[in-house]
């Protein structure tokens, strides 16, 4: 079997004792040459993997900082199209840095499902995870991905039955995203209980790596997610609120400080 670029890196880093940071950005925005610079940023700073959204009109898995910077790359014009041209950008950045898609199934039945994976695979995709994409279609879409030689990355949370775990660890690979719900559900308290649960769980049923995402924001979230066993983290919306917060300045300013803070706290 073939190694694709995750199971290359995770290998590295399980060597090296260090975990993932994978940050998170929206391809085409804020405009397709900021968003280039923010990718590279990205990768200057350390960044273990590269997870890039592409803009959907229903995104219904994502907060409400990324559903802006969403709204305003469809309302752009930036198109699919676009998005695979500028991956393919992104992969003459670095040649081994794994390259992770997030997307919805819509998206992707819009190309059909085999010439979806064949574009992703040729732009230089490594994994495509589909937010709204449910476990009872994943044996179809997970055995079309590997055919492109492309990791089927899958969500769950700590409401993911035991049934749907099952099924979803039969047929990731890359990594599990694991949803934190900081933040969101419940007590603080409550929210650790309910994580360090899940995480333990899913080791049990798959040794693929489990990273964390949903409300990782600052490096002390991180360092607890690694506490709580997790291989890494996930940053997005706080990515995204730095440069639109940026108002102007050089990206270079706004999020290198804050991406080089994230990978000092898993390295």
């Amino acid at each position: 079997m073939t190694l694709n670029r995750y199971d290359r890196r995770f290998a590295t880093l399980r060597e090296t004792g260090q975990k993932a940071f994978i940050p998170f950005t929206m391809l085409g925005w804020p405009d397709r040459d900021r968003c280039l610079e923010t990718i590279r940023l990205m990768i200057e700073s350390g960044a273990s993997a590269l997870e890039l959204g592409m803009a959907f009109s229903d995104p219904i898995a994502d907060g409400p900082i990324i559903q802006r910077a969403t709204f305003e790359t469809l309302a752009s014009g930036f198109k699919v199209k676009d998005a695979f041209a500028l991956i393919e950008e992104v992969r003459k950045l670095d040649a081994e840095i794994p390259i992770g898609l997030l997307v919805y199934f819509n998206t992707v039945l819009a190309k059909g499902i085999d010439g979806f994976y064949q574009q992703a695979a040729q732009a230089g995709v490594d994994g495509v995870l589909i937010a709204d994409l449910t476990p009872e279609m994943a044996p179809q879409v997970a055995e079309t991905a590997l055919k492109h030689g492309i990791a089927p990355i899958f969500i769950i949370s700590p409401l993911t039955s035991p049934e749907r775990l099952k099924i979803i660890t039969e047929h990731a690979g890359g990594f599990l995203y694991v949803v934190s719900r900081l933040g969101i559900t419940g007590t603080e308290q409550r929210f650790d209980h309910a994580l360090h649960n899940l995480l333990a769980t899913a080791r049990q049923h798959t040794p693929i790596p489990l990273c964390v995402g949903f409300g990782i924001s600052t490096p002390e979230h991180a360092r607890r997610m690694l506490e709580f066993g997790a291989d890494g983290v996930i940053t997005g919306s706080k990515i995204i609120q730095l440069i639109q917060e940026a108002n102007g300045q050089p990206l270079d300013a706004v999020l290198r400080p804050f991406l080089k803070a994230m990978w000092s706290a898993v390295a």
